[in-house]
């Protein structure tokens, strides 16, 4: 069952989409950090029921809402959009990633109009404006950048769009730092000669964020040895050896 799409298939008139965009492509979610072993509970079910409870409840609003188009009654149409709008401004975070996260085999080398239009209208959005209109845009270029994962994962849009969810995902609007960096994994993982600085993103992340250093060690090494760009390879060799001198 595709999970994922779950929670981008509500407000998609935000951004020009329709329901139907939702039920395209193929799932390509496989367990990123795997499930609980042995007889430790696991809460997995319980996550799938919250997906679940918020796509009816988007649906079910989406439905409203277009009844209320087809049958012209403009205020009760207008009432469920604000409803929708609202829903769409909760921070909604993913609980377990592997539900949320495609797999790091994904390959980004297919040229497809319909993913480069989806990224050219996320940029429109992303990072633009104030207050409310900033994190209603951040929002739509979340939904606009996942649908290209969701629709089309052989496109070489998938990489930037991944780093882009990263940056959205680590802003003050979201905070999500797991799944940040997670998502600047997956960008040099799907296009291993990026142009984004997405290992010395996810470094910081698990250094700074996480606390879990030897990652971050791990990802600050890979700067040192995969990247050209003098300024990010000082950083990532300063870094280490303060984490080295730590140890000390």
């Amino acid at each position: 069952m595709p999970f994922r799409r779950l929670i981008y298939g509500a407000l998609l008139v935000l951004v020009g989409l329709t329901p139907l965009g939702l039920t395209q492509g193929t799932n390509n979610v496989t367990p990123a950090n795997g499930r609980p072993a042995g007889n430790v509970p696991s809460d997995i079910e319980k996550v799938e029921r919250v997906l679940a409870a918020r796509r009816d409840y988007q649906m079910s609003l989406e439905q409203l809402r277009a009844f209320y188009i087809q049958t012209g009654d403009v205020e009760r149409a207008r009432w469920a959009e604000e409803e929708l709008i609202q829903y769409h401004r909760i921070s909604k975070h993913a609980y377990r990633l592997e539900l949320d996260v495609p797999p790091p085999t994904l390959q980004a080398n297919q040229n497809i109009p319909e993913a480069n239009d989806l990224y050219r209208r996320a940029m429109v959005y992303k990072d633009k404006g104030w207050g409310t209109d900033n994190l209603d845009n951040q929002r739509r270029a979340e939904l606009l950048f996942q649908q290209i994962l969701t629709n089309y994962p052989q496109s070489d849009k998938i990489d930037d769009a991944a780093y882009m969810l990263g940056d959205i995902y680590e802003s003050k609007a979201y905070k999500h730092y797991r799944r940040a960096a997670l998502y600047f994994e997956r960008c040099f993982q799907w296009n291993p000669n990026t142009q984004f600085d997405a290992r010395l993103r996810a470094a910081r992340l698990y250094d700074k964020h996480l606390q879990e250093r030897s990652r971050a060690v791990e990802l600050y090494r890979d700067v040192t040895t995969h990247e050209t760009n003098p300024k990010w390879i000082a950083e990532a060799q300063k870094r280490l050896l303060e984490l080295g001198n730590k140890k000390n």
